[in-house]
Order: C-alpha cells, then structure tokens, then sequence
C-alpha cells in the first residue's frame, strides 16, 4: 500500500490492485515507483499456486523449483498508517514478469493479454535485489534483473484452493490431487 494512500476506503479499493507488481513498470507506477527504488524485499516461499483455465473450468497447480528447495520471489513492501486509526498496515506485492514458457502452458487465463509468473531470484541475484542504492548503475542492475525465469520448474493440480472442499491454509494444499475433467499437462 503506497504510503500516499488518504484512507481506508482507498486503500480497500486499491488493495487488489496492487497483490502484484508488474515487474516492466514498477519503477514507473506511482503506486510501487518508491517501493521499486527503496523497499524491495524477497519473500521465501516453497511454492506457489496459479490456475489453468480449461473448457471454462479452473484447476488450481501448486508450482515449486524442480529441486523442491525454497525460492526468492522478488517482491516490494511499504508500511502504510491509516490516519484515522494510527493502525500500521504492513504491505507488501508480489513483482511479477512475463511468463516462461512452462509457465504460460499453467497460467493460460482467457481474460489476461499474457500469461505472468512471479519474478523468481537466484541467491546472488536475490543480493542484489534487497541492496539498496540509488546509483545508476546499481538501478540498471536491478532492473536487468527483472525477466522470466529460466529456473526449472515442476507443478501438479491440487484441491480447490476456495470453497468448501478446500484445505485452505494448510499442508494438504500442497498435494496432489487429479481432476478426472483435466488431461495431464506435467
């Protein structure tokens, strides 16, 4: 949440917008431009879920590192104070980038121009991510960065990721599960 956000009702409205960042304009955009040159941070995860839409359907893929280790997303945080209640939220986005190609077979949504996927750092280049620096050459650095990974990746469907017959957050989101409606793609 960009800390120039006037009140709640702004920042509710401005909430989804900003789950991710679009890596190619984060330096740009008024909403992540001072996250982009100040607050970048890496958020550590073992996996992450994206829909595949087929004959109108969605089959939620939990996506890992072939090596199932835990990966740096590049991501972007900022603390905004809602003035009415002093209350610090602590925020932060998820930098996105155009998708690799096994990816844009999983994340194939309809209503989308492209397919996306998180930016995914290597340890040296996660480094150079959280550096902070203001220097041009450090800043082009940074933004070379920004690009689709070829890290090898693996994925498999799992259970609904809302709803009733979800596992919500749990380690049974992470299993798989076969969609009878769904041919393997993986």
């Amino acid at each position: 949440m960009p800390d120039w956000v006037k009140n709640e009702n702004q920042a509710n409205d401005l909430r989804r917008k900003t789950i991710n960042a679009r890596g190619e304009s984060i330096f740009e955009k008024p909403s992540f431009r001072k996250s982009a040159q100040y607050h970048r941070c890496l958020i550590c995860v073992n996996g992450f879920y994206e829909h595949h839409h087929k004959n109108g359907k969605k089959f939620p893929f939990f996506i890992q590192i072939e090596n199932r280790e835990p990966m740096n997303l590049a991501g972007l945080w900022n603390n905004w104070t809602n003035k009415q209640t002093g209350e610090i939220l602590k925020t932060f986005s998820i930098v996105t980038v155009k998708a690799n190609p096994f990816m844009a077979d999983i994340h194939n949504n309809p209503r989308l121009n492209e397919s996306r996927m998180p930016l995914i750092l290597s340890d040296d280049n996660a480094d150079l991510w959280i550096h902070t620096s203001s220097n041009s050459k450090d800043m082009d650095r940074i933004k070379s960065l920004i690009k689709s990974s070829q890290t090898n990746l693996i994925a498999h469907t799992v259970h609904p990721l809302r709803g009733k017959h979800s596992f919500e957050n749990s380690p049974k989101a992470s299993e798989v599960f076969l969609y009878n409606d769904l041919n393997s793609l993986f």
